[in-house]
């Protein structure tokens, strides 16, 4: 079984083929490719801050650690890491997932609160929820990262083109029943 998923390699979305120069991105994916590496928030450029934690060295956009990335202040009913290390420093901290084959995983965060793509940018552009364990990449938590409707939807362009289709739609992976 370990073997067969090391061959599940999802490498030929729109993404993948800019970075070896067989796809072109349109205008809008550039832009949000280029606000998805961009600071946000007032102490960045206007960017939609996501590289910290979606980075895309080693192309797996994610960088696995566990982050509070600002979804709730309070965390009795759910406390993330901190119900496996007892540590209250790892309330409402949460693996980061990738960010590959996003616009095909709703629904979105930890527990499926958020059913589009937009609910997510719209959470991350008001900064989300301050608490005591805030991650420190939330840089623009409580202040939001001043995206606009256009922002938003090019970053969502980009997003899209982690999509990799080949690999959805490969029968070695399908259900063999």
């Amino acid at each position: 079984m370990a073997q067969f998923l090391r061959t599940m390699i999802s490498s030929k979305s729109n993404f993948d083929l800019q970075r070896i120069g067989q796809y072109t991105f349109t205008q809008n994916e550039e832009t949000g490719f280029d606000l998805f590496l961009a600071e946000g928030g007032a102490l960045g450029v206007g960017g939609a801050d996501c590289f910290h934690c979606h980075g895309h060295a080693g192309m797996q956009m994610s960088d696995y650690l566990f982050h509070n990335n600002g979804l709730d202040a309070h965390f009795a009913a759910d406390p993330g890491l901190a119900a496996i290390t007892g540590n209250p420093l790892d309330s409402g901290r949460f693996k980061t997932p990738t960010l590959r084959n996003i616009e095909l995983t709703a629904p979105y965060m930890h527990d499926g609160r958020f059913a589009t793509l937009e609910e997510v940018i719209d959470h991350y552009n008001t900064g989300g929820v301050i608490s005591q364990t805030i991650d420190p990449f939330m840089e623009a938590a409580g202040g939001g990262l001043f995206l606009d409707d256009t922002d938003k939807q090019q970053v969502i362009a980009f997003l899209k083109t982690l999509t990799d289709t080949s690999f959805i739609n490969n029968p070695a992976f399908s259900d063999p029943h």
